[in-house]
């Protein structure tokens, strides 16, 4: 399973606490907010969580931003259940709350947003969180060390803060001159400047420079605050406004729920666009960078977000009810011998629509609940044998659910990645039950190629897609397909010309596309079949995946698919692709590169 997008929310108060405090009878009204909008984006960030806010009325010599971060996944009761004094939060009027998930293994507290840059000059604080993973941070770095500056940490969350800190800096000083033009003196040159720090400014000489999928957002300690989404629109964003309150959060229908809003009054932030809110609490949409053609995540719509939004509650069916034809060829049209479950918890609403799918075309389904979610263990970012330990563990069966050696079994996931807990946990137990034949069915389509915008997976290899195609390559030229070396094939056939294409043009074309030219879907599907198949089952196990052209049809307004087809949207995932490629064919893998 997938596991990577993290979860942002910010509150704004736009009345003096007083009024919340007479309307709605309390005096943490924006803390509890922000703990609503956190609490239902839970399912983004499992690995920590982190807090912060901003007083605009403490005078000097007391503190005015506070942060506090927490990690594991009962982050958000730590925050807010009382084991961190959150003494002054109440008197805030700027909120900014994360939730992380991390995907490359690494861990601490140090890693969990927000980051906060800090300065006596109030305006010069800043405090950052985002959902993003930027493809260019080696180059971003190089920047800033070519300009004089030394970053201690070479992390794309840690950059950002820097860049963008260094640019508020000359924001700051901008001001300052501002202000001296203008005869002001003393505390007078402070007022000033923390009455029009542009945040506009300070993103659009920040942003453009940085490759990736992103939300960003932020607050100044002078009371600035802001999100910016990418250009090409890959991670989401929504916002509410009216006259008490500015909200932001990922996902659309956290701020309907939290706020007891109609749907059409919470809005989506557009590509390149920023929302700013001034210290006053001015509010403003500003263009700070060019939109670029529309690639928002349609992961978003299949896994990531919650299902309980009425547009993907529908979309996730529609994934669902499009696969029933190709389900009905695969089981041979005995819809009577067929039992239809799925994998909790994600696939459920798929379920749902797959089920209707037959039904709407005039079939009785039989439906139990074959396969429970035993143990919540995270077998996505452990390494290796651990994982396979992890994994064969994960779920349990319910036996007597179907008829043996006479029941199909259809099963459907939301996305088969590496394959691991296929081969190592569901097929093992699912044949526990002895059926006909166990068809796996993904509403998504096949998973070829990373995701550089949000999960930091970048290893080829690790995608069970892609061991099939290498696998089938190597078989037509001679090899057995397991035990030949990258190495020994990096000058040879089809693997070693798309390795010299990546080595002499890794920026302007996705070469590595090319390995799955030669098969079809259904050639991949037996090979990852063939290779998933765990030793001494000899159930017939068949694949059916989602189409290209029925995600597009089931999301149409999230184009964004190049973890299936390999179309990044911006040069630094195409270049990372190429060069992840080259990566593999250049590590002298001697054993069979699916056990990897």
């Amino acid at each position: 399973m997938l596991r990577h997008e993290c979860g942002v929310a910010l509150v704004r108060l736009l009345k003096p606490r007083s009024h919340y405090e007479q309307k709605y009878r309390s005096r943490s009204y924006g803390l509890d907010k922000l703990y609503l909008l956190m609490e239902k984006q839970h399912n983004r960030g499992q690995e920590g969580a982190g807090i912060a806010c901003v007083n605009l009325s403490a005078p000097a010599g007391t503190e005015y931003m506070y942060r506090e971060r927490a990690e594991g996944k009962d982050a958000i009761t730590a925050l807010f259940g009382g084991s961190t004094p959150l003494g002054g939060w109440e008197d805030a009027s700027l909120y900014m709350g994360h939730l992380r998930y991390s995907t490359t293994g690494r861990h601490g507290l140090q890693y969990v947003h927000p980051f906060l840059r800090r300065n006596n000059w109030r305006a010069k604080n800043l405090c950052l969180c985002g959902n993003f993973n930027m493809t260019n941070i080696d180059e971003v770095f190089a920047m800033l060390t070519s300009q004089g500056q030394s970053p201690r940490v070479l992390g794309d969350a840690y950059i950002t803060l820097e860049l963008m800190g260094h640019r508020l800096d000359r924001e700051v000083e901008r001001l300052f001159l501002e202000a001296k033009a203008l005869g002001l003196e003393g505390t007078a040159v402070t007022r000033h400047i923390d009455s029009h720090v542009d945040m506009a400014n300070v993103l659009r000489t920040t942003m453009p420079h940085f490759d990736g999928g992103y939300v960003m957002c932020g607050m100044t300690g002078s009371g600035e605050m802001f999100a910016v989404r990418d250009p090409w629109g890959i991670r989401p964003a929504f916002f509410h406004r009216d006259d008490e309150v500015v909200v932001v959060a990922s996902e659309h229908h956290v701020i309907q729920t939290c706020f007891d809003l109609q749907a059409s009054e919470v809005e989506e932030l557009l590509p390149g666009q920023a929302l700013l809110v001034g210290r006053d609490g001015h509010v403003r949409l500003e263009q700070v960078m060019p939109p670029q053609q529309l690639s928002a995540c349609s992961f978003e719509r299949i896994y990531f977000s919650r299902g309980s939004g009425c547009d993907i509650y529908q979309e996730r069916k529609r994934l669902g009810e499009l696969l029933a034809p190709g389900i009905m060829r695969t089981i041979g049209g005995d819809v009577a011998n067929t039992v239809f479950s799925y994998i909790p918890n994600t696939a459920e609403v798929a379920f749902y629509g797959m089920t209707d799918g037959f039904r709407r075309m005039g079939h009785d389904v039989r439906t139990e609940k074959v396969v429970w979610k035993d143990i919540k263990l995270r077998t996505f970012i452990a390494e290796g044998d651990e994982r396979n330990d992890l994994a064969a563990h994960v779920y349990d069966i319910s036996y007597g659910s179907l008829r043996p050696g006479r029941d199909n079994l259809v099963i459907i996931d939301d996305s088969i990645v590496r394959g691991t807990t296929l081969r190592e946990s569901i097929f093992k137990i699912l044949d526990r039950l002895h059926p006909r034949k166990i068809v796996m069915v993904s509403s998504s389509p096949q998973i070829r190629y990373p995701d550089y915008y949000g999960i930091d997976l970048s290893r080829l290899e690790e995608l069970c897609a892609f061991r099939a195609a290498v696998a089938l390559i190597r078989e037509s030229s001679g090899g057995n397909g397991q035990a030949a070396s990258a190495a020994a094939t990096a000058t040879d056939g089809l693997l070693g010309e798309v390795y010299k294409a990546c080595k002499a043009d890794p920026t302007s074309e996705n070469h590595v596309r090319r390995i799955y030219e030669p098969f079809s879907v259904d050639e991949i599907n037996r090979k990852i079949v063939e290779m998933l198949r765990p030793e001494g089952m000899t159930v017939p196990i068949e694949l059916v995946f989602q189409s290209i052209e029925g995600l597009h049809a089931a999301c149409p307004r999230h184009p964004g698919d190049w973890y299936f087809t390999g179309r990044y949207p911006t040069p630094g995932g195409i270049r990372l692709c190429n060069e992840a490629f080259i990566r593999y064919m250049e590590d002298s893998y001697e054993q069979q590169p699916y056990t990897r």
